[in-house]
């Protein structure tokens, strides 16, 4: 019989080597036998390897779901459930980028609570205990190792949908920075932009959370400082540690509201499979000119924390020289969106959750103009 995991705080375990203690939490959680949630290129860094060596000297015994793909879909779920079922599954553990543990996530509360994830889109009512599952990022940028959300493309209709419920939120979170050093630099940029976006939309919401505000501008921070350092020094552990940080304060800030950015590169994502930080990326500076009416105090106060000269102008600057030394490409058609149906990618971002957290409201005709 399975046990289950009734926390709703996660225990965090941070730092060099912690990943070695993923067979005594399994062990501590009453697991012996134990799904990993991976895609191939984690496989290929030998991380599966390692997790199944420590796994088994706790005396559990593991098996792998490989099949995680970017944009994980509805059916890389119920693929990934059929295995937990399968093998009897005590525990979870999603290993990887935020594709590996929003699909770990889903994985667990469908393996819980029956049907498929398209039964459940947004706050989801969950009838049943999950499982224990153990969030173990190996990228600096989602945060979805601290959130309460899983987010899967639904396969028929080509779009990005959330399921939200607290019992989503991972019972142990291993965030060890050296599973990062081995990320591209092309992933460190993604990635790390990611968590700027998150950090940067949180706190220009017009939403009242100043807890999750002051989170964020202290994320922020941390990107400006530390990104640009892990991403020409992959092997620097302290960088590689700072963007872990500031990956998990911005998934907790933007409890606060997210805005256009997401809107916009969740059907970006969905329809034409671009990464998701990169977009996020790549849209940002015509989303920033866009609400700068709305954001231009906000935003000049954040570039005096940050040490940026200039207000408005200089943080926009900052950005913008960013997202050059990161190599992110300039349009979204250097990204590889060619030919775009806009008014489909239109449609959908004001419908996306994250469009209700935009500082000026979305229209048909000011999203268009982006």
């Amino acid at each position: 019989m399975p046990i289950h995991e009734t926390k709703r705080s996660p225990k965090i375990l941070f730092g060099q080597d912690a990943f070695s203690q993923i067979g005594d939490e399994a062990r501590r959680l009453g697991a012996l036998r134990v799904l990993v949630v991976t895609d191939n290129g984690i496989v290929q860094a030998g991380h599966a390897e390692r997790i199944a060596h420590h796994l088994h000297e706790a005396d559990c015994k593991s098996t792998l779901f490989t099949e995680v793909v970017e944009n994980p879909t509805t059916e890389t779920v119920d693929d990934c459930v059929q295995v937990a079922r399968d093998f009897g599954a005590e525990l979870i553990v999603g290993l990887g980028g935020g594709s590996s543990l929003d699909t770990a996530k889903g994985c667990n509360f469908i393996l819980s609570n029956g049907g498929r994830m398209q039964d459940y889109w947004g706050y989801a009512k969950a009838s049943q205990p999950m499982l224990p599952l153990i969030a173990v990022p190996t990228t600096a940028g989602t945060g979805s190792e601290v959130g309460r959300a899983s987010v899967i493309t639904n396969s028929q209709t080509a779009e990005k949908k959330i399921i939200f419920h607290p019992k989503l939120l991972p019972s142990v979170v291993i965030c060890d920075p050296e599973l990062t050093v081995g990320m591209p630099k092309f992933i460190t940029a993604g990635t790390g932009m990611d968590a700027f976006a998150h950090c940067l939309e949180a706190y220009c919401s017009p939403h009242y959370h100043p807890m999750s505000q002051g989170i964020a501008l202290e994320g922020m921070r941390l990107v400006k400082d530390y990104l640009p350092q892990a991403f020409t020094d992959g092997n620097n552990l302290e960088a590689r540690a700072q963007m872990m940080s500031a990956a998990a304060m911005g998934a907790t800030a933007f409890q606060k509201g997210l805005g256009a950015i997401h809107a916009l590169s969740h059907p970006l994502g969905a329809m034409y499979h671009t990464h998701h930080g990169t977009t996020n990326a790549v849209v940002m500076l015509p989303v920033l000119r866009a609400n700068r009416p709305a954001i231009e105090t906000r935003i000049s106060a954040a570039a005096d924390y940050l040490g940026i000269d200039g207000g408005f102008d200089g943080f926009y600057d900052f950005v913008a020289a960013l997202i050059t030394q990161l190599d992110i490409p300039p349009t979204l058609t250097a990204l590889g969106v060619t030919d775009p149906d806009i008014d489909a990618v239109v449609r959908a971002a004001l419908t996306d959750p994250s469009a209700g957290g935009n500082p000026v409201e979305m229209t048909y005709d000011n999203t268009k103009s982006l």
